[in-house]
């Protein structure tokens, strides 16, 4: 069984910084690990993804340039540096994990609880 925890997320001004965490539990987790966030009334949507030896990443054109996905290796924790945040990146941020490198949710097996992530103007 592996548990997937994130943390990191608060409130922030717009143009301002956080970095979220994922760290998995359980048994060896040579996973891929995914991104993805859910804004109020919305679908839930891809952010960035990371190979399990972090050779790899993806990133979705809304977050391109802003966003850092990163992780030093297969069991250190995976992290998420948002720069130049938006208010449109106000959503619940899930970390997940797949056994191979996707953009599509249903190929994740694990997901955190996820953890709030609010900018403001």
């Amino acid at each position: 069984q592996v548990q997937l925890v994130e943390s990191g997320g608060g409130l922030v001004q717009a143009g301002g910084s956080l970095r979220l965490s994922c760290a998995a539990s359980g048994r060896t987790f040579y996973y891929a690990v995914g991104w993805f966030r859910q804004a109020p009334g919305k679908e839930r949507e891809f952010v960035a993804a990371i190979s399990w030896s972090g050779a790899s990443t993806y990133y979705a054109d809304s977050v391109k340039g802003r966003f850092t996905i990163s992780r030093d290796n297969a069991k250190a924790p995976v992290y998420l540096q948002m720069n130049s945040l938006k208010l449109e990146d106000t959503a619940v941020y899930y970390c997940a994990g797949s056994p191979s490198l996707s953009t599509t949710q249903h190929e994740y097996a694990y997901w955190g609880q996820g953890t709030q992530v609010t900018v403001s103007s």
